[in-house]
């Protein structure tokens, strides 16, 4: 394609990664993209209608830092977090983050422990379960705005008619849905 100067915007970290590592260096190094260095926390106004703040969590980091995204549109707003540890070791509450955005979109890799043949501590993500607790106590208008993204295929609320995700969804939670929308403006 040789692409030119295409916009790729990155944490300090991943930039370094991608200056020196091939085949990703040589897209710097023939111009094909243009580096766009990101900073936790720093907004990026992307047009007059959309901002897009970093949010740097904690999660295996063996390359590069881990990002969420607060996404700010003119109307709306919404949390990105995929992947993340656990939110207990997050310095942000996972709780008033949520209550903060219009939409929620957060890591729902696993149901509970036990759904993998390793130690979760290898591959840790809060379960579910653990965070329909931690907003056991909220009312129904912010559990509605939860969107569990990123399960599992071991995951049983990966199947649509799992006990599981039906539970869940009869508490208001959703289920990210491919080719959603969600409108910000």
């Amino acid at each position: 394609m040789n692409a030119n100067k295409i916009p790729v915007y990155a944490m300090p970290r991943f930039i370094s990664y991608l200056r020196s590592n091939g085949p990703w260096s040589q897209l710097v190094t023939l111009g094909n993209i243009d580096l766009k260095p990101l900073q936790s926390e720093a907004p990026i106004q992307l047009d007059s209608g959309l901002m897009v703040i970093p949010i740097v969590v904690p999660h295996r980091d063996e390359f590069s830092e881990t990002v969420g995204f607060k996404i700010i549109g003119n109307k709306k707003s919404a949390l990105y977090i995929p992947d993340i540890d656990k939110w207990n070791l997050w310095e942000k509450s996972i709780v008033s983050e949520v209550k903060a955005v219009d939409f929620a979109f957060i890591d729902g890799t696993f149901y509970e422990d036990g759904e993998i043949n390793r130690p979760i501590r290898d591959v840790p993500h809060p379960f579910i379960s653990e965070t329909i607790s931690l907003f056991k106590e909220e009312p129904l208008s912010v559990k509605q705005k939860i969107y569990f993204i990123h399960l599992n295929h071991t995951n049983p609320t990966h199947n649509k008619t799992s006990p599981q995700r039906i539970a869940i969804e009869k508490q208001g939670f959703h289920f990210a849905t491919v080719g959603a929308q969600f409108v910000l403006n």
